[in-house]
């Protein structure tokens, strides 16, 4: 039987966590994430910070990267003055995924980026983002939903053809996009909700929803089949 292609997924770092008796720093992400990886074929790796020069000895190990949700992106990623609204920096993360990002470019790894993972994509390549947002996320801890509308033509279309409702809990958006990227859906306000880039053969994606929160397996699986074929193995 072919190997399920493994796919990286990124992960926090948080200083205090408690589970049972404990209260350390752990690495951590939620459930959802692993979870769709593994119903859409996959095989998944979590991948916690790590110091930049080690994200091309794990990139070169795996088949397929996911660039999960958290924290906004510090803005001086992209040379901006910190809004009021925006939450706390982590700069830690924002390397180690920029370095992973760096290397799986590199080696044309197919790559998908989640909500924040979309917009680090989008800086990665030079582009922008606005730092608050209404109307995106529901109180706080909780999920909002909305329609979003594929891009005819795009990859992302031949995915998903048609409108559809997706999780939502996001405050910033994209403002310039990065080199490279075009937009392959959008909310009924038109904010973009994704991205891809047309040019090479690798699979590069972002979307500004959060697919683990729901049943919708078709964007992962796009990814984690792309990283089967990178491979020469089918996706189970």
């Amino acid at each position: 039987m072919d190997e399920a292609p493994l796919i990286g997924v990124s992960t926090y770092l948080e200083n205090c966590v408690r589970w049972g008796v404990w209260q350390q720093s752990a690495a951590l992400l939620p459930a959802g994430y692993h979870l769709l990886v593994q119903r859409a074929g996959g095989l998944a790796a979590l991948l916690p910070p790590d110091a930049t020069q080690a994200a091309h000895a794990v990139v070169a190990r795996l088949d397929g990267l996911v660039v999960s949700g958290g924290p906004d992106v510090d803005p001086a990623r992209y040379g901006a003055e910190r809004a009021p609204e925006a939450g706390p920096a982590d700069p830690e993360r924002d390397q180690w995924e920029l370095a992973l990002l760096d290397a799986a470019f590199a080696r044309g790894l197919p790559v998908l980026g989640i909500c924040r993972g979309m917009q680090l994509l989008n800086v990665h390549a030079g582009g922008t983002l606005v730092q608050h947002l209404e109307g995106h996320r529901g109180d706080t801890g909780v999920f909002a939903r909305h329609t979003v509308t594929p891009v005819p033509g795009t990859r992302l279309a031949s995915v998903l053809p048609d409108p559809l409702s997706v999780p939502t809990y996001h405050h910033q958006c994209l403002a310039a996009l990065g080199t490279g990227l075009v937009p392959s859906a959008h909310a009924a306000d038109g904010t973009v909700e994704a991205i891809e880039a047309p040019a090479g053969p690798a699979f590069v994606l972002g979307v500004q929803w959060h697919p683990e929160e729901g049943d919708d397996v078709r964007v992962m699986r796009a990814l984690v089949e792309a990283a089967a074929a990178r491979r020469g193995v089918g996706a189970r």
